[in-house]
Formats: structure tokens, sequence, C-alpha cells
């Protein structure tokens, strides 16, 4: 991180509406991350072609991300970006997918945050290489120790002008214990058992867009969610989801997935049933 730096924006909603506590999407206290050393696991989720909602590369067709990042309407116009360092430059490590299938959490609530977690098969097999992997996330249903330092990266506003960097950027945050962010002070028992908080003054998970991944140890643990209007406030930390709550589901999703597809290729297979005539 570049001593000093302290990137300051207003938190913007996706498309939800003005509350306390708000989808994520700016930058705290981060850096631009090194092209050569940026998180290759890294998603760029667009709508009409604009940079949205960041997200972490599960498996070859499947991205992870927030359920509050899908539009209200018109989910066709989403798109996927995977391999970028730069949102706008030519790079040749840039790949471009439409969605063949979203799943949301099926409880997911937007007035409460609650279970925002959701799921994005690809239309096409992701090519794998050193500027496109597959990230490992924390299946073990534990909480992450207080005090441990973890990273959050994507491409979130960094102005009070609503100004969005072109380039990746990425910032490091203690996680905070979740008794201390349920505290009356805090977030008054807003956090449930599958989220976890994370951020230190200055330093918030507003580093990235909503749906990224904070990565603890060299596996993702959390999703960028919600936190308070004023990012970089100690009180009011940033709020992830917690991956390793929804393992089930997750793997139940991409198991029926991988089940409707063989069925799919198995009809294929066997070809158009061909019709008996009936005597007259």
């Amino acid at each position: 991180m570049v001593p000093g730096l302290a990137l300051v924006a207003p938190l913007v909603l996706m498309w939800g509406s003005l509350s306390v506590a708000r989808p994520r999407g700016r930058i705290l206290g981060g850096a631009e991350t090194k092209p050569n050393l940026r998180p290759p696991y890294m998603a760029s989720i667009q709508v009409n072609e604009t940079h949205q909602c960041g997200g972490l590369l599960l498996a070859q067709q499947w991205v992870l991300s927030a359920a509050h990042c899908l539009p209200e309407s018109n989910s066709s116009r989403l798109r996927v970006l995977l391999g970028a360092h730069s949102l706008t430059e030519p790079e040749p490590s840039k790949q471009y997918f439409q969605i063949r299938k979203q799943v949301a959490h099926p409880n997911y609530t937007a007035a409460n945050n609650h279970n925002d977690i959701l799921l994005l098969q690809l239309n096409e097999t992701v090519t794998l290489g050193p500027d496109v992997q597959v990230f490992p996330i924390e299946r073990e249903d534990v909480d992450v120790e207080v005090g441990t330092k973890c990273r959050v990266a994507g491409w979130g506003m960094i102005s009070l002008t609503g100004k969005r960097p072109d380039k990746m950027h990425e910032v490091e945050v203690p996680i905070m214990s979740r008794e201390t962010c349920n505290r009356r002070d805090h977030y008054d028992n807003e956090l449930t058992k599958n989220m976890l908080c994370a951020g230190a003054r200055r330093k918030d998970s507003c580093e990235g867009d909503s749906g990224g991944p904070l990565v603890c140890a060299g596996k993702a643990v959390g999703i960028v969610s919600w936190g308070n209007r004023k990012c970089g406030n100690i009180k009011k930390p940033g709020i992830y989801t917690r991956i390793s709550a929804y393992i089930s589901w997750i793997d139940s999703v991409l198991e029926d997935s991988r089940k409707e597809e063989e069925r799919a290729w198995a009809q294929e297979a066997e070809g158009p049933v061909a019709e008996v005539p009936v005597p007259a």
C-alpha cells in the first residue's frame, strides 16, 4: 500500500433505495494493484458494458458475488469481465462472458441484507492462465480469527465527485469481532452469524465493489455486502456475507446445474424420437 494514501468517496447504491445499511461500492485507504500482482480471480460484473460489482471466479464457469448486485430488470444486459487490470485499456488477458444462469440465494432479503450471495453461470468455460484463475473459498464453517489481516480488491469509486478508477485497487483490513460490531454504538445487533465485519480507521470494506471477495490466508471468506453511509468509520466497518455458511447451497447449485447439463447432453446424443405411424 502507498504510505499516506487515503482514497475517499461517497457510498453509492447499485440498484437499491437510500438507507443507512447500504450496498458498498467505493474505495477507502487503498492503492492501485500492480498489474503483474493483481488478483487473477477478480471479476467485473457489468451492466450495459459499465462496471457495477465485483465477483470471484469460483469455478471455470461460475462467478460468486452478492445478490443485491442483480439489476431489478432486464438481466440480459449483464456480462462478466475476467483477466482485467484496466477496465478500458486493451489487455490481451481480458475475457468477456454473457450470463447463462443467475442464482440468488432463495432467502435473500434486500431490506436487511440477509443471505446476500449470488452465483452466476457463464455462457462458456473460462480459459485459465496466469491472469485468470479459480480461487478457493473457505469451506470450514468457522469464524475467521479476530485481528486476521485480509484483503479486498475492486474498481470502486475513489473521490467525493464519484470518480471511478479505471485500474484495480486493493486494501488490507483486519477482521473485527461480531460482538463488537453488534454493540449499540456500532450496528446494534444487525449482524447475523452469517456475516463478518472488517475494517480499520480510514481503511474499509468499501475497498472494492459490492460482490467482491474478502480474502484471508489464501482463501475467500466473505463477499462485500453492506455498511454504513460513512465509509472508514471504525465503529461502522464493512459487512461481508460469510461464505462458509453457504457451502451446502453453493455445492447444490453447481451439482444441480451439472446434472441438468448431463441430461441435456444425453437427450441430444439420443437424437429425436422417431414417430411410429399409426395404422389407418
